[in-house]
């Protein structure tokens, strides 16, 4: 939030994080800077925080060998529910992203079995066997996993069978974790408030439509009466959503985009390959009739600094992270001024790509 102060000219003083009540929370107070027309404007926004990162700390904290049979069984879940066929055909480059860590880790196992078994296909003594195995395990754990943690190998096969979990909602351990969550957010909305922003990024998504939906299910008049903005960043839910079995987060997709109280925007990234770029969630989740999500399209390559830019292009999970994260030049959004600034979150969409900020509050009309 500093970051997005200092680019703004605005005044941002955070507050410590608090868990004494239902959910953890803290507080951002922003005051007017040259950034608005509106001189002494002044906001005061709670964020209440629900994270899975207990889960994703478990996942992490299994055995080697358990980590590499549940992801491969992940991926094989994946392709035989239609899920690879689905990345494939509306987001080339998201399929590519997916096949990516499996296709490396099978090399990584041939190469290890390749060494094992030379005595094999170099015909030479059986005597031999003993140490070619040694040489293949020794490959596999020494060389090729610190390799593949270049590119995050092992959390992206956790992250596939967390995307499995999501969808299917068949693990105990995924349920409790929707339920509380939805107990944990429910007092949120009872608190007066202008606007409440519900923002998610990337897996975050699919679980937070999990949690609204839910909560929108038990309580279809739960938001009458409210400002509610539903964003979602990163356009990742149809990760989990192009699963056969994920009929429970397609529904509840519908349930949010068929709200009439209940504003639905998606932030998405042309360089952005993990993300499904320009498709409509609604429509590929069988809510045709159902208006579909408004799109802000990020430029990230506008948002940095050129050396910056540069250092980070080429790792696509840094590229991922940039729509939360502070950036270097105003341009047409910035994640601290939509969830703490005095606008509404929804007004980041009628700003046309390409076009700063600061055009659209100084009046240009060729802005929105």
């Amino acid at each position: 939030m500093q970051m997005t102060a200092k680019l703004w000219d605005l005044s941002a003083e955070v507050g410590v994080l608090r868990e004494d009540g239902h959910c953890p929370y803290f507080d951002i107070e922003t005051a007017g800077g040259k950034a608005s027309e509106e001189a002494g404007w002044r906001t005061a926004s709670r964020f209440f925080l629900l994270d899975h990162d207990r889960i994703v700390s478990q996942l992490a904290k299994r055995p080697l060998l358990m980590r590499l049979a549940r992801g491969l069984r992940s991926a094989a879940i994946v392709i035989s529910e239609g899920g690879a066929f689905g990345y494939f055909r509306h987001a080339w480059r998201f399929g590519l992203f997916f096949v990516f860590p499996f296709l490396l880790v099978v090399l990584g196992l041939a190469i290890s079995l390749a060494l094992a078994t030379y005595p094999l296909w170099l015909g030479v003594s059986a005597w031999h066997y003993p140490f070619g195995i040694a040489l293949g395990i020794a490959f596999f754990l020494k060389l090729f996993l610190p390799f593949s943690e270049r590119y995050f190998t092992l959390h992206l096969f956790s992250d596939w069978e967390l995307a499995v979990a999501v969808a299917r909602m068949d693990e105990a351990w995924m349920r409790d974790w929707v339920e509380a969550s939805a107990r944990a957010a429910r007092p949120a909305f009872d608190e007066d408030a202008d606007e409440y922003v519900i923002t998610s990024h990337s897996m975050g998504s699919s679980m937070a439509v999990h949690t609204i939906g839910l909560l929108l299910e038990r309580e279809p008049d739960l938001f009458v009466g409210k400002r509610v903005t539903f964003v979602t960043l990163g356009g990742a839910i149809l990760q989990c959503a192009l699963l056969r079995s994920a009929t429970t987060l397609r529904s509840r997709v519908g349930a949010i985009a068929r709200s009439r109280d209940v504003a639905f925007v998606e932030v998405q990234c042309l360089t952005d390959i993990i993300s499904f770029y320009k498709s409509s969630v609604t429509a590929l989740t069988g809510h045709s009739d159902a208006p579909s999500p408004r799109l802000i399209f990020l430029r990230i390559r506008n948002m940095l600094e050129p050396e910056r830019y540069r250092r980070i292009k080429r790792d696509f999970l840094r590229v991922h992270r940039q729509y939360v994260l502070g950036s270097d030049r105003r341009t047409n959004f910035d994640f601290g001024l939509m969830t703490a600034g005095p606008w509404p979150a929804g007004f980041f969409a009628d700003i046309a790509p390409g076009r700063r900020l600061d055009d659209v509050l100084a009046g240009d009309s060729r802005a929105a």
